[in-house]
């Protein structure tokens, strides 16, 4: 027998170049890294581009903060490194330098995994913020399947949320059984066992994994028990992937828009920034080094706020409000008058204007596209008339005069959707919120632990040593 070995370069070089494009993204396509693998390629090279950042530019000057800033929330200073988004006023949000259009292009989604649907799915946002890459079909395949078999929650946590009386927020409940989860936490155990520090990131990668898992369950079993609507056991199929499973425990199994709708809302309401109180709160959580699951809990909490994650309820009792005098059919004037009377009356539109963009929110224009994707939406009196005031809102706004950004921000359009699909429980809908943010905060808090992040420890002044320190 003749062994015949060829150089792949010379069979590169004969090859076509359509032919040579195919192949290379065979090759990309055939990976079987799990995540954990790729993020131990990724914090090498972060660790190594922080010290040299640090050391070449340390001295520098990012601006001076002024006493508005102290008083005023702190608001848009740059104090915080986060690694996952950048959010710019003019642009919007970039996820590891890429927009919203360019994720639902390149990012696998439903379709890509023979699922129904095809909306870019979750794990693959999750895989994007936490590695910087853009994974392959078969890298989120088997972390759906990593997730599928670690999201049944332990029966102590099961009795836990089952305590919980009917009448206590859903979000309470969320982060009380979020934080009971730390009795089962790696990083927990490896920090008392002694770990090395360098070492801290991979036990918070581990438990990171296990919430983002078992965050379903959790909320599918506060549904159940709150609103006794859901299948009540928190079946997971380990066919599916982690929203497809998660529609199915809240009884949407059958219905393919809001499964999908539920992928994207879930993948783009991940992550935007550091700054915002949920994903700040998790990371100052953190920097105490506390586990995955006491950081996140601290999270949800701030994400109940009625600045944060309540707002799309609010918008949708203004909207639901507004076709009640309006009617179904109401006209672009018919609009125009309503606006022009919430705000005569002092109130603010809800669902427009932001603390940082200047531009209409992509997350919202995202949610626009696939509103104008779905026949259902597309006859929806409620979801029509959100779509119409967002055309006429912002010439309202404008000449309003008092509004910075006078454009749709995700709010205006998030919740009406839920409530055309069915789901009407509107104190639920910021835990809906609660399973997506942790898709950027928990890689976050992974990134902080690898570049060997201190605890966040900011001054503080009272007015009287304001005072004294402005005289002198």
């Amino acid at each position: 027998m003749i062994s015949l070995t060829i150089n792949r370069a010379a069979m590169r070089a004969a090859m076509p170049a359509r032919q040579q494009l195919a192949a290379s993204q065979a090759v990309r396509y055939a990976s079987t890294k799990s995540l954990k693998d790729a993020v131990a390629e990724v914090v090498p090279q972060k660790q190594e581009q922080l010290k040299k950042f640090r050391s070449e530019h340390g001295d520098k000057s990012l601006g001076d903060i002024k006493v508005e800033n102290l008083i005023g929330g702190m608001r848009g200073l740059k104090v915080m490194l986060w690694e996952g988004s950048v959010l710019d006023a003019n642009t919007g949000i970039t996820f590891h330098g890429k927009s919203i259009p360019d994720c639902e292009k390149v990012l696998p989604g439903a379709g890509d995994l023979g699922l129904q649907g095809k909306e870019m799915l979750p794990e693959s946002m999750l895989w994007l913020l936490l590695t910087g890459n853009v994974p392959s079909k078969e890298e989120v395949k088997g972390l759906s399947e990593e997730l599928a078999a670690k999201g049944k929650l332990p029966s102590y946590v099961e009795k836990i949320i089952d305590s919980f009386p009917k009448t206590l927020h859903p979000m309470t409940q969320f982060a009380g059984a979020v934080g009971a989860l730390n009795h089962d936490s790696k990083f927990a155990q490896g920090y008392k066992d002694g770990i090395k520090k360098t070492e801290y990131w991979k036990p918070t990668l581990d438990d990171s994994i296990d919430l983002i898992a078992k965050l379903p369950a959790i909320a599918a079993r506060i549904y159940y028990n709150v609103f006794g609507r859901g299948d009540g056991v928190q079946k997971i199929d380990p066919k599916k992937d982690l929203i497809g499973n998660y529609s199915e425990m809240i009884g949407y199994g059958d219905n393919e828009g809001m499964t999908d709708y539920l992928r994207l809302y879930i993948a783009i309401h991940g992550d935007h920034e550091g700054g915002n109180v949920s994903a700040h709160t998790a990371h100052l959580v953190g920097s105490a080094l506390s586990d995955p699951y006491l950081s996140y809990s601290a999270a949800l909490l701030g994400l109940a706020g009625p600045l944060h994650g309540l707002a799309n309820q609010e918008v949708l009792g203004w909207a639901l409000g507004m076709q009640e005098k309006v009617g179904k059919n109401a006209s672009e004037e018919d609009i125009k008058e309503f606006l022009w009377s919430t705000l005569k009356s002092g109130r603010v539109v809800p669902g427009y204007g932001h603390a940082v963009l200047r531009m209409p929110d992509p997350r919202f224009s995202a949610l626009s596209r696939f509103c104008d994707t779905r026949p259902e939406l597309k006859n929806s009196s409620i979801v029509q008339l959100v779509q119409k005031t967002s055309k006429v809102a912002p010439e309202v706004l404008k000449e309003h005069g008092k509004t910075k950004n006078p454009y749709p921000n995700v709010d205006a359009a998030s919740g009406c959707v839920l409530y055309e699909y069915g789901l009407k429980e509107w104190s639920y809908y910021t835990v809906i919120f609660g399973i997506s943010r942790a898709i950027g905060a928990l890689p976050q808090l992974v990134m902080d632990r690898a570049l060997g992040l201190p605890i966040e420890r900011p001054k503080s002044m009272s007015l009287d040593a304001l005072e004294a320190f402005v005289k002198k």
